[in-house]
């Protein structure tokens, strides 16, 4: 069975994510920047307008995942606003200067998410050992590691994806992002062994403005529309899951 999880940045992503099949949200804010822990108003509302999982993101800014103790009161104060508003689990990701997971405080973070589920987000991908790094996020008691395989994509980190499935042996849950298209979604099935799958499903949606200053761009990142709104679409959603489930059979 093929589990499809969304990052969804909007609650109209939310929606759509619910829409096209997927099991899971991650829900983020600035997917820009790899992801940051979305607003009270976005996971509340989210909750209220879907039945499938949330997992917000707990990540309190961008860049690298060495964490002050600072921010790591913020990342136990969103733990504790996730569990209030009934979200299902929490996505984190926490590693030491010398690029090892921080078992210590993953650990403190996921007995405070419980009941909560857990996943380990993609900074397992910026570990300078992953086989050592499974180990200690499952040590944890993390439920689930998000991964590309220490690669930009997931196609690109293929084979090291499918040696964290064989090793991972079932004591936790190999999920593979980052570049998961409806072009791609069958190979990686069959090569990874994986059976969980993550991707936004999204595109760029024309804005309504009409009215477009030209001399001023408040955005300017190469590829991205200034004028255009990044949503999941539910028919993406519900392509990737089918080529996925076809491919399991």
């Amino acid at each position: 069975m093929i589990t499809l999880e969304i990052c969804a940045s909007s609650v109209a992503s939310c929606i759509a994510a619910q829409q096209g099949g997927a099991k899971r949200i991650e829900l983020c804010d600035n997917l820009l920047e790899g992801g940051t822990t979305p607003s009270y108003a976005t996971i509340a509302l989210a909750r209220e307008k879907v039945d499938i999982d949330i997992y917000p993101i707990i990540r309190p800014r961008g860049g690298d995942f060495l964490y002050d103790d600072l921010e790591f009161a913020i990342m136990q104060k969103d733990i504790a606003m996730c569990k209030q508003l009934g979200c299902n689990g929490v996505v984190i990701g926490l590693l030491t200067a010398d690029g090892q997971v921080d078992v210590e405080r993953t650990t403190i973070l996921v007995e405070e998410a419980w009941p909560m589920g857990v996943t380990f987000h993609r900074a397992f991908d910026m570990t300078a050992d992953p086989l050592q790094a499974l180990e200690d996020v499952i040590s944890t008691g993390c439920e689930r590691i998000l991964t590309s395989g220490q690669r930009n994509t997931a196609p690109e980190g293929t084979e090291l994806l499918k040696t964290l499935v064989n090793l991972a042996e079932g004591r936790i849950i190999i999920m593979a992002g980052s570049g998961v298209r409806a072009n791609n979604i069958e190979m990686l099935v069959k090569e990874t062994g994986a059976t969980e799958f993550h991707t936004t499903a999204r595109s760029y949606i024309e804005s309504k403005m009409v009215y477009r200053n030209p001399h001023v761009s408040m955005g300017g990142i190469p590829g991205v529309p200034e004028y255009g709104i990044s949503l999941t679409q539910a028919d993406d959603v519900k392509l990737i899951l089918e080529l996925a489930q076809q491919a399991k059979r």
